[in-house]
């Protein structure tokens, strides 16, 4: 064996001849490993006026003196630049991004704390590809820096789901969102599969239905929309007599307090 098994550093063989080349090499890549921080780790080609000994993490196409040496780790003595290939578990602070990766095999990637982005994160829980954010807790607060506070959902089209989902032993009861359009749906479920929507709230108009039926819209007497089906409520800003809540019978609207027609 001439070298160890993790840092490469080269073993004096018995009875070699300048033994001090071997160790004085083995302290360098001590000293480019220990304590690692690189400057930069996004750098495909070597910087053109290197400092001595600064250390880097190579780019992920590198170029030039760095060509074929992509995520290693390398130092320039003054004249050449050494390199030293990563194991997984490997930490390295990255000192323009100001945080911690951590190589994984296969890529570095970000840990707690880096400015970036954590690919997951688990608060008592465990995340997974899917959870990537996972928290258990007795109550989870998020409160104002200085005014006002908002918890956003963001989904990438009309079409696709934003919402909130209610569970009892990990399985779903209900949901509430703008689901597979920008109404605003509350719906319940007493397996996780046979659904009955309660509630939705047109995003354009605000009407507002209740299972399955227009239950009340505010609207002017000539905007009415039709009475059919039976059941519905409709809030009418200037009915004859003043404002009231109509309700359709199926046929026409009738002002709910004395059933006339509209």
């Amino acid at each position: 064996m001439t070298d160890s098994t993790h840092l490469k550093l080269p073993y004096i063989l018995p009875g070699q001849a300048q033994k001090h080349i071997t160790h004085n090499e083995a302290i360098a890549a001590l000293d480019t490993l220990t304590q690692l921080a690189v400057l930069d780790r996004d750098l495909d080609a070597p910087p053109d006026f290197p400092d001595v000994n600064m250390r880097y993490i190579v780019g992920p196409s590198p170029t030039g003196a760095w060509s074929g040496k992509a995520n290693q780790v390398t130092a320039w003595d003054g004249a050449a630049w050494h390199f030293h290939e990563p194991e997984p578990g490997w930490l390295a602070f990255v000192l323009d991004e100001n945080g911690l990766v951590a190589w994984s095999g296969t890529q570095w990637l970000p840990t707690i704390g880096l400015d970036a982005v954590a690919p997951m994160l688990g608060l008592n829980a465990t995340p997974d590809t899917t959870n990537r954010l996972a928290v258990a807790s007795d109550a989870i607060l998020f409160s104002h820096a200085s005014a006002d506070v908002q918890l956003k959902l963001n989904k990438h089209s009309s079409a696709d789901t934003a919402s909130l989902l209610f569970q009892t032993a990990h399985a779903v009861r209900a949901e509430l969102g703008t689901t597979a359009d920008d109404h605003l749906h509350l719906k319940v479920t007493p397996d996780g599969t046979t659904w009955t929507e309660a509630l939705v709230v047109d995003g354009a108009s605000a009407e507002l239905t209740l299972g399955g039926a227009l239950a009340l819209r505010s609207c002017e007497l000539a905007s009415l929309p039709p009475a059919a089906p039976a059941g519905r409520l409709v809030f009418v800003s200037d009915a004859p007599l003043g404002s009231c809540v109509a309700f359709s019978d199926g046929v026409d609207w009738r002002r709910v307090s004395d059933r006339s027609v509209l």
